[in-house]
C-alpha cells in the first residue's frame, strides 16, 4: 500500500499533458474483440483499470502487444470462451461491457456483476432490458450475468432512464445484430461518440452518437482497425479545479475543451479565469473563489465525476453554495474527510450545503473512491501543512501518473510506502 504524502501551499504553475479517457477506453477495448482481426488502439491511459480489463481479455484468450507506453495491439482470434473470469471481472465496473462485447461475437456471455467505486447500487435493469428486447434470455446467479440469444434481433428501446453504461452495452450487443436497432433517451457522453467512431472504423453503421437517439444498422463481420482514444475530460477537469485551488497558473493540453464547457463555466461564475485554446486550456485564479450552486447532469450537464472535486473548490469560497447530487447516492462519503481538514459541509440525501471556509489545515486523510480520491489530492494541495493521503489505489484506478504530473508544475507530492504491518495495526 502507498500513500501521497502532499505540503499543500505550493503554486501550480506551468503545463499539463492529459491522458486518454478511462470511461472510453475501458468501452474500447472490449469492443474490439468484436473484430475478425487486428486492433491498434492509440491514446490508451496507463492507469489500473484498464490494465484490469486488458487482463481479462487476455485470459480469454486474446492477444495483446504493447507498442509503447500509450499504444497497444489486440488481436481477438483466439478467443474461444464467452465466459469472463470471476475474479478479475469483479474488480472494476467496465467489467460489465464484456455482456455486450461477448453477445455480439458469440451470442452469449457470462459476467460477473460489476465492480468499481462503491458509492450506490449499480443496477444493470436497464441493460438487462436492452439484451431482452434483442432477443437475450438470461439469468442471475452467485453474482454471475448469464446473457445468451439464438440469434441477436434488431429492435427500438427506449430507456427509462439515461444510462451510460447500457447505452454502451446495447451498442456493443447491436453492432452485428440482424436489422436495424435504435435506442431512445441514450445518453450522449463523449465516450460514447468515441465509442460509436471506434466501431464505425471497423465497418460498423452506428448513426447519432452524442444525441439522445442511435441507429445501429447490424453488420456480419467487423474488420480490424486503428484508433486514437479521445483525450479525458475528467482528468482534464481534476487539474482545471487544482489550478483555481492552489490560484495557479496551468495550460492543460491534448483537450477537446467542447467536453469541457459545463466545468469551464462553472469555474467562470467563480471568478476562475479560463483561456479555450484549440486543444488546450488555460486556468488562472488569484483569488479566492466565489459561491456558486453545482447540480450533475447527464452530459452535457455537470459530470458526476467532478463533484467531489468542484466540492473541494466551493469548500474554500467566499460564501454558501449547494451542490445536489442527482446521479449516485452516496456519493458525498468523502465529505468526512474534508470536514476533518475544516470543511464546513452539511449532506442530507443527495443535497449538500457548503459553507466556505478562509483555508483548509493538513490532517491524515484517504479516498474513499476514485474521484473523491482525486478530491483528497485536491484539498491537500491547497492546505496549511502536510497531508497524508491514504488508499490512493482508487485514485490509480484513473489518473495515470499524478504525482508525476502534479510535481512537474510545482506541487509537493511524495508517495511513500506503507508497509503492511502499519495497515494491518490501522485494521485492528
Amino acid at each position: 500500500m502507498d500513500k501521497f504524502v502532499i505540503t499543500g501551499g505550493k503554486r501550480l504553475v506551468g503545463e499539463i499533458e492529459i491522458s486518454g479517457a478511462k470511461n472510453a477506453a475501458v468501452a474500447i477495448i472490449p469492443a474490439a474483440i468484436l473484430s475478425d482481426g487486428v486492433c491498434r488502439i492509440e491514446n490508451v491511459p496507463n492507469i489500473s483499470d484498464i490494465t484490469a480489463i486488458i487482463r481479462i481479455i487476455q485470459d480469454m484468450g486474446a492477444v495483446i502487444r504493447t507498442i509503447n507506453k500509450t499504444t497497444i495491439e489486440i488481436d481477438p482470434r483466439p478467443i474461444r470462451t464467452h465466459v469472463a473470469s470471476a475474479e478479475l471481472a469483479r474488480h472494476i465496473r467496465g467489467s460489465y461491457y464484456l455482456l455486450g462485447a461477448l453477445l455480439g461475437r458469440c451470442s452469449h456471455a457470462v459476467v460477473a456483476m460489476p465492480g468499481g467505486c462503491d458509492f450506490g447500487v449499480r443496477p444493470i435493469d436497464q441493460h438487462l432490458k436492452g439484451f431482452a428486447a434483442l432477443g437475450c434470455t438470461y439469468s442471475i446467479e452467485n453474482g454471475m450475468v448469464d446473457v445468451q440469444a439464438e440469434q441477436l434481433k434488431g429492435t427500438s428501446i427506449y430507456m427509462d432512464n439515461v444510462s451510460v453504461g447500457a447505452t454502451i452495452n446495447i451498442m456493443l450487443a447491436a453492432v452485428k445484430a440482424k436489422g436495424v436497432t435504435v435506442i431512445e433517451n441514450a445518453a450522449k457522453e463523449p465516450h460514447i461518440v468515441d465509442l460509436a467512431n471506434f466501431l464505425n472504423s471497423m465497418g460498423a453503421d452506428v448513426r447519432g452518437a452524442g444525441t439522445d437517439m442511435i441507429k445501429i444498422v447490424g453488420v456480419e463481420h467487423l474488420h480490424g482497425t486503428e484508433y486514437s482514444v479521445i483525450p479525458d475530460q475528467i482528468e482534464a477537469g481534476t487539474y482545471m479545479v487544482a489550478a483555481a485551488a492552489t490560484k495557479g497558473d496551468l495550460l492543460i493540453k491534448n483537450v477537446i475543451p467542447k467536453h469541457l464547457e459545463s466545468i469551464t463555466a462553472k469555474l467562470i461564475e467563480m471568478g476562475v479565469t479560463v483561456q479555450e485554446l484549440d486543444d488546450a486550456v488555460r486556468v488562472t485564479c488569484d483569488c479566492r473563489p466565489n459561491r456558486c450552486n453545482v447540480k450533475t447532469m447527464p452530459h452535457p450537464g455537470f459530470p458526476t465525476d467532478m463533484q467531489p472535486q468542484i466540492a473541494v473548490l466551493l469548500s474554500i469560497a467566499k460564501g454558501t453554495s449547494i451542490i445536489n447530487e442527482s446521479i449516485w447516492d452516496n456519493r458525498f462519503r468523502y465529505v468526512e474527510e474534508l470536514r476533518r481538514m475544516g470543511a464546513q459541509f452539511s449532506v442530507d440525501g443527495k443535497i449538500a450545503v457548503v459553507e466556505g471556509v478562509d483555508h483548509l489545515d493538513a490532517t491524515p486523510i484517504k479516498a474513499t473512491d476514485l474521484r473523491a480520491g482525486a478530491a483528497m489530492v485536491i484539498a491537500a494541495l491547497c492546505a496549511h501543512g502536510v497531508t497524508d493521503v491514504e488508499e490512493i489505489q482508487h485514485i490509480e484506478r484513473g489518473y495515470e501518473d499524478m504525482e508525476g504530473k502534479l510535481s512537474a508544475v510545482g506541487a509537493d507530492i511524495q508517495r511513500v510506502h506503507v508497509p503492511d504491518h502499519k495497515k494491518e495495526s490501522k485494521v485492528g
